[in-house]
């Protein structure tokens, strides 16, 4: 009896394999320069211990696609990287950075292992799943020992159980009734993008300076406005309601204009990071009761859609955008052409 792993892999395992590879040749060419810069010997062994994993990952995905005949992704190598090139942010971004790679990952290859049916497969996301959750766990704790990230805001613990009363509880706009305050779903989903776009804001910042592309660097000076824009607004609305959103003091981008990565790489990672914020507003969105929050939302989902859109205009452009693998055009094979 044929086992699963002797099933030839599906279109939607072919794919999700294929931005893993991706994901993954791209994170260990930051962590390779990560971990040439880095002086904090815990920060240097939590990278080296996630850029070790990616590497096994990496090999593991290369043999599949050798098994299936399936030819390997370009994705990233050393030459997207410069060895010795100045450091472009501070000693404490390192990590931030990865907490973030790390955090993106936990959701990615869970929707993955989702799309997977062969066992080999799920089992396969299932250890890229752990290994992020536990650099996402090494990261948050070092960061928090060394006060280098805020925690979210605190509220008053409950007393008692309370159910709406009235429609008000989800006004938001009527200018004859009192907003209510913010509930704690609708805090932790409005503090997780002012604390995501942060971070984002130093990244672009520093690839705004480095850049040797004008295009790209256009790219990253507007992401870095759009990321301030959106800190600025979601702060708002927590202010409104009496609650203080706590700024980080580390991770800054140095004064350097030395590019330590190639466009291409600076682009891409541009780009996963808006998909993780249109994925997450979106779902923010879905989960604030109050009528004003999800309008909010929406339009901070419209802004990073029209930027990620123009990012992805400039990555055609100058050719650094790969093409996932597609299906046979059946029109065109009928009229005796192949796929070009």
């Amino acid at each position: 009896m044929t086992t699963s792993d002797h099933l030839s892999i599906s279109g939607a395992e072919l794919g999700t394999l294929w931005m893993a590879y991706q994901n993954k040749t791209m994170n260990m060419r930051f962590l390779e320069y990560y971990i040439e810069k880095a002086e904090n010997p815990e920060a240097k062994d939590i990278l080296e211990s996630y850029y070790n994993k990616e590497s096994e990952h990496v090999e593991t995905l290369i043999k599949i696609f050798q098994d299936e005949g399936a030819v390997l992704p370009v994705g990233f190598t050393e030459k997207d990287v410069t060895p010795g090139a100045p450091r472009l942010y501070d000693e404490m971004f390192d990590t931030m950075h990865l907490r973030m790679i790390t955090a993106i990952n936990m959701g990615l290859f869970t929707v993955h292992l989702s799309m997977a049916y062969r066992e080999d497969i799920r089992e396969l996301y299932q250890r890229f799943t752990a290994d992020a959750q536990e650099a996402y766990d090494q990261t948050t704790g070092f960061l928090l020992k060394h006060s280098a990230i805020p925690r979210p805001p605190y509220v008053t613990m409950p007393k008692e159980v309370e159910f709406a009363k009235n429609k008000q509880y989800m006004s938001g706009f009527n200018l004859l009734t009192h907003k209510r305050p913010l509930n704690s779903v609708e805090i932790a989903h409005l503090y997780q993008p002012i604390e995501a776009n942060t971070i984002g804001m130093t990244l672009m910042t520093g690839f705004a300076q480095a850049a040797n592309n004008k295009d790209a660097a256009k790219v990253f000076f507007d992401g870095k406005e759009l990321a301030k824009q959106i800190v600025t607004k979601l702060s708002d609305v927590l202010r409104q309601s009496d609650i203080h959103t706590p700024s980080m003091w580390a991770g800054t981008a140095t004064d350097s204009t030395n590019a330590p990565f190639s466009d291409k790489l600076m682009m891409y990672q541009t780009s996963v990071f808006s998909s993780f914020g249109l994925t997450s507003n979106a779902i923010g969105s879905s989960f604030s009761l109050r009528s004003d929050l999800p309008l909010k939302m929406a339009k901070i989902v419209q802004d990073i859609f029209t930027f990620s859109k123009n990012s992805g205009q400039v990555m055609i452009k100058n050719g650094w955008m790969e093409e996932p693998p597609q299906a046979q055009d059946r029109r065109r094979l009928s009229k005796g052409q192949t796929n070009k």
